[in-house]
């Protein structure tokens, strides 16, 4: 039943891309943005933030890239879908200097979403598993505005692993020029989530300079907001919609972000 009323009000339709296919949620008019779910799947908070954007004035498009649509999140659950992501050829888990594959699926489905709403271009949030693949879609020139939350892969096992962007010298170098150009990228985390060290905010600093904006959340032991070191999810799981919470701050910031991007007024 979860399932179902999470997402009444999106029409599904499956979309195919050299030999890749997945389910795709959408609802909304105005301008198309990308929300890329987290583990374990596409669960009742992603839908939510969703939700949000369609009422923002946004046409959202959501994937489900692993998992069950609409499923709540469980231990069991969480550990299947991961396991999932570590053997799947779609998803480069571990890999360093490449973008996973389902980027280039991605990339197309912001093509389509443009073609179908118009405008400058269209933005882009991805989360934890798909945090970084915002980045990657930036060789798709329709993506204006890309929002990186809680960018988790390649997992940061090892100082080099920590620091990688999941791209090679190529990309990185083809993004760097849009930035130099005009593009903005927009990253989240929590200060004391080992998912997403510092190392990685550090070196995204390093490549894009003042084209990075970077929204870093004290979770640190005494924070005054009762986040600590397995609070991970900025927009989703552990966001906190409360007047004065760092979380729902993150959450305007990103809206605004979007507005600005692709030229929807506030």
């Amino acid at each position: 039943m979860q399932q179902i009323d999470a997402l009444s009000d999106f029409r599904k339709f499956s979309f195919e891309f050299e030999g890749m296919e997945h389910e795709v949620f959408t609802a909304g008019a105005g301008p198309g943005v990308i929300v890329m779910h987290e583990i374990p799947g596409l669960y009742p908070q992603d839908i939510a933030l969703g939700q949000r954007l369609v009422k923002e004035g946004f046409t959202v498009y959501m994937p489900s890239l692993i998992g069950t649509p609409g499923k709540g999140i469980s231990p069991g659950y969480g550990i299947a879908s991961m396991v999932k992501l570590c053997i799947s050829k779609e998803f480069f888990a571990l890999k360093m200097g490449q973008p996973s594959p389902v980027t280039g699926w991605l990339r197309a489905l912001a093509r389509r979403a443009h073609q179908e709403c118009g405008g400058p271009g269209v933005g882009c949030i991805g989360m934890c598993m798909s945090g970084g693949f915002a980045l990657a879609m930036m060789l798709e020139p329709s993506v204006i505005a890309p929002v990186m939350s809680q960018p988790s892969l390649p997992v940061p096992i090892g100082a080099q692993r920590k620091k990688d962007l999941g791209l090679s010298a190529e990309d990185l170098a083809f993004i760097r020029k849009r930035v130099d150009g005009g593009a903005c990228i927009l990253g989240l985390r929590f200060t004391n989530d080992s998912w997403v060290p510092e190392e990685r905010f550090a070196r995204l600093r390093q490549e894009f300079g003042p084209g990075f904006e970077a929204i870093e959340i004290n979770s640190k032991r005494g924070n005054g907001y009762g986040f600590n070191r397995f609070s991970h999810s900025v927009l989703a799981y552990d966001l906190r919609d409360v007047e004065g919470n760092p979380t729902r701050d993150a959450l305007l910031r990103v809206i605004s972000f979007l507005k600005e991007r692709v030229h929807l007024s506030a």
